[in-house]
């Protein structure tokens, strides 16, 4: 493709090179190639059914971490708006009818005083049309309600970040989702100091909100938990963002100008690559709990993180032999059946291999990142799953995979779809440094044929867009591994307002949902 000098000007802005744009165009045109499954991660074949005397175990492990001074951090991707949040409400607003119309719209008005935010929205229906909640709701004035708490004029709930909504109440007020995350993070990732370190990745639009709500609520928070916060922000970089193309394949432009839109979540592997700490609990903005109802959620990080300890320096101990040259024949057969049994890698030509070729064979697959996954029962809630799949030099290694990367027209993969027993809840614990103790340049280990292609709609004209591989799919497909379960009690997502009025998210006893 031949590029205008403005395209030019235009690319070196946002930190594109020519050849990243031809890199994207290609993969627009060629598409992705399916994913080649050895079957769903199940318990006893890819996923760790834990015994308490091994949870246990976890725990002693990353309170012996802890205290010896490792550091620690979590990573919050929270870039969203919460507009998703109140997709119904916002039809309501839009809609005809002036009453409740449906089931959704029916329980957010009969619950309405169980959500954490009746207080302040209550406050600004009394502003704005002098009237409390309850009057209107008795003049059947739903819209007015509706209005004062998602659009500008009111709350804005519908355009702010889901960080800070009020998620939850408490004793004489109310917590937004982002002071929820640093309380959970004072209970398992305090170090040594007492410092708790949290990186939040958000939009550029949401930066100065955000930090104004740590600047007002840290400090209390601190005092309340006994620790002390070290909270940093990034946003995603302009040179994670991809093209999008016309369906005729020629690049679609808005105003004359090459068209990039954010890449998805998979861009944050470069926001994840300018953290240093020796652990990284990565878990989603809107997956958290009040303190009435984390006791589960605390035990199974302390269980991830002190997995993750224990396999790396074990995982070290191996590299640090093998570049030693203290690893004989039958060394290297521990190894191997250490990364089967733990790692869950599987590889057909390792019995053909001599003592040279297999020490390199598993010194390449020893030191690389590390990951420990939480894995919770399937029961119908969305999201990706665990699967061992064929990487492309012949090997099987655990993977965590959306539907889009699987053939739905091969019933063999179809097969093994129907088979999965779990799904991905986002709740992972990290390792970012090699044996040696330096850190992994993170792009290194993507694999850039899982990303995948939609078709989107912009101002009127269907195009299609490149995803990135996701963060925790193909962003992470080159690292090592481990499933675990976890029970579903740990997954409390917030996909819609009325996710809120579920059991989890109310700290105080309400009338029965």
């Amino acid at each position: 493709m031949e590029l205008l000098k403005e395209d030019l000007e235009f690319l070196q802005e946002k930190g594109i090179t020519e050849e990243k744009l031809n890199e994207q165009l290609e993969m627009l045109s060629t598409g992705f190639p399916y994913l080649k499954l050895e079957g769903a991660a199940t318990p006893g074949h890819g996923i760790s059914v834990l015994t308490p005397e091994m949870e246990m175990g976890a725990i002693r492990c990353w309170e012996e971490f802890l205290g010896k001074g490792g550091k620690v951090m979590k990573m919050v991707p929270a870039s969203g708006a919460a507009s998703r949040m109140f997709k119904d409400l916002f039809s309501f607003l839009n809609g005809k009818s002036k009453k409740p119309d449906n089931d959704f719209i029916k329980k957010f008005f009969e619950h309405i005083e169980d959500f954490a935010f009746y207080e302040r929205l209550n406050f600004v229906c009394l502003s704005e049309y002098g009237k409390s909640i309850d009057t209107l709701v008795k003049e059947h004035k739903y819209k007015e309600v509706v209005s004062a708490l998602i659009e500008k004029s009111g709350l804005n709930y519908g355009k702010l970040p889901k960080a800070l909504l009020q998620f939850h109440k408490t004793m004489g007020g109310s917590r937004t989702a982002l002071e929820e995350h640093l309380a959970e993070g004072a209970q398992y990732a305090a170090g040594k100091d007492g410092v708790v370190k949290l990186h939040f990745t958000v939009s550029e639009d949401h930066l100065p909100l955000m930090k104004m709500k740590v600047e007002e609520t840290a400090g209390r928070l601190s005092h309340e938990y006994g620790v002390k916060f070290d909270i940093t922000f990034s946003v995603q970089k302009p040179s994670t963002d991809t093209v999008a193309v016309n369906l005729d394949g020629t690049p679609y432009r808005e105003n004359g100008n090459l068209f990039f839109r954010p890449g998805g979540h998979g861009a944050l592997i470069e926001n994840l690559n300018d953290l240093d700490a020796d652990v990284i609990f990565i878990k989603n903005i809107d997956n958290v709990v009040p303190d009435t109802h984390r006791g589960a959620t605390i035990q199974y990080k302390k269980v991830l993180g002190g997995t993750l300890v224990a396999v790396k320096q074990r995982i070290n101990e191996y590299c640090r032999m093998i570049k030693e040259n203290k690893a004989d024949s039958a060394k290297l057969d521990e190894m191997i059946t250490f990364m089967h049994n733990v790692l869950c890698i599987t590889h057909d030509k390792t019995a053909e291999m001599d003592d040279a070729q297999k020490a390199a064979y598993i010194y390449e697959k020893l030191n690389r990142p590390m990951r420990v996954c939480g894995m919770v029962r399937n029961e119908g809630e969305p999201g990706g799953g665990p699967f061992l799949v064929y990487n492309a030099d012949g090997t099987v290694s655990p993977q965590i995979l959306e539907s889009s990367q699987i053939d739905s027209n091969d019933p063999e993969a179809v097969k093994m779809m129907k088979e999965a027993t779990h799904f991905n809840p986002v709740d992972l614990a990290v390792s970012v440094r090699d044996w040696e103790g330096k850190k992994f340049n993170l792009p290194d280990y993507v694999d850039k044929a899982t990303g995948f292609i939609s078709q989107k709609s912009r101002e009127g004209v269907e195009i299609k867009a490149l995803e990135l591989p996701g963060l925790w799919n193909g962003a992470m497909s080159n690292w090592n591994t481990i499933f675990i379960e976890v029970p579903a009690q740990t997954f409390n997502p917030v996909k819609t307002v009325n996710d809120l009025l579920r059991e989890a998210h109310q700290p105080f006893p309400t009338q029965q949902l």
